[in-house]
């Protein structure tokens, strides 16, 4: 590894970028293992790739440049790393379209659309939207997952941040674990709510479909906060809060209290209409094919200037379509009791 960032180029010639980062190891920390601390202050990096670091000595302590990752630590002591970011993703880029929200120097903010895959991964190794980023900012290739700090599902819509920098992204990454960011979600579910509420179970992968999660005493806990924005007739609109970020959490839990979200392959159940239901509105909710979940505002606290950054995700369209024909369905009823 060359000690000259110039030198070290990505694969379409683009400068990596250099780190130089310091850290404080607490007083707690004492008597425990440099590899496992050093893990701790930097969790933007994998443990296998610190662990390189060490034994090159691009990680060192108090400036010495021989440390073991074994030896352990005093506290007090300053951890550095001095490393060439290397590409950490081997995605194209690709021009796929996106909306931004808010963009500065640390940050985008975007609207992601319905059906895009946010990593590559098995079946989609192109034509997501790591490979959509890529070809708006080449440096994310140096970032871990391109700088996206959290995901939304394939088929859910809605507000993301990605962050442009290593500091933004270890700022935004102990947010989120500090459920300091605020992530709202408009939710559209099968049956007639009364109340709001709030879902408190644990989640976990499911235990004989593995595509699917499931709520399981033994899992990580989950808590989603729900209040009523509007009622149908056999339908409900909800406001969702997360206060965790499980995998598929807020389809998960409406599951879970029985009332699924509409159009929703995995949790959804069969189609259920309203009695006397219109044809407008059974042609909208069998042709609903993805789940009715957007994610409309987005608050977190800008890594760099501290202040609050709020950002709202228009409703997209086939929500709106779907919106209105429940609308005039719960019209055309109460005109026809009066």
């Amino acid at each position: 590894m060359t000690d000259d960032p110039i030198d070290s180029l990505s694969l379409d010639n683009t400068p990596l970028e250099s780190t130089l980062r310091n850290a404080t190891v607490p007083q707690t920390a004492a008597g425990r293992r440099f590899d496992a601390v050093l893990a701790e202050l930097f969790p933007e990096f994998s443990r296998s790739k610190l662990s390189e670091w060490i034994k090159s000595g691009n990680a060192r302590l108090d400036g010495r440049d021989e440390v073991r990752g074994r030896d352990p630590v005093r506290g007090g002591e300053v951890a550095t790393l001095d490393v060439i970011l290397e590409v950490q993703i081997d995605a194209q880029p690709e021009d796929i379209p996106f909306d931004v929200l808010y963009e500065d120097a640390d940050v985008i903010v975007l609207d992601k659309p319905a059906g895009l895959v946010v990593h590559p991964g098995a079946g989609n190794h192109t034509g997501t939207l790591v490979n959509a980023l890529l070809f708006r900012d080449a440096s994310l290739a140096t970032l871990p997952r391109a700088g996206i700090v959290h995901r939304l599902d394939k088929d859910t819509s809605g507000v993301m941040v990605v962050a442009r920098t290593l500091p933004a992204h270890t700022a935004l990454v102990a947010q989120l674990s500090a459920r300091d960011v605020h992530r709202q979600y408009l939710a559209i579910v099968v049956g007639a709510l009364v109340s709001g509420g709030t879902a408190n179970a644990a989640i976990d992968r499911h235990p004989r479909d593995r595509l699917k999660m499931a709520v399981r005493e033994d899992g990580r806990d989950a808590i989603t906060h729900y209040r009523l924005r509007e009622r149908f007739r056999a339908h409900t609109a909800l406001e969702c809060r997360l206060e965790t970020g499980r995998t598929h959490q807020i389809r998960v839990h409406m599951a879970h209290i029985k009332y699924p979200i509409i159009g929703d392959p995995l949790y959804g159940g069969p189609l259920k209409l309203p009695k006397g239901a219109s044809d407008a509105l059974i042609a909208a909710l069998r042709g609903f094919k993805r789940q009715a979940l957007h994610a409309e505002v987005l608050e977190f606290t800008h890594p760099t200037s501290g202040e609050v950054i709020s950002v709202r995700a228009p409703l997209p369209a086939d929500m709106h379509q779907l919106l209105a024909a429940l609308r005039a369905d719960a019209k055309a009823a109460a005109a026809a009791q009066r």
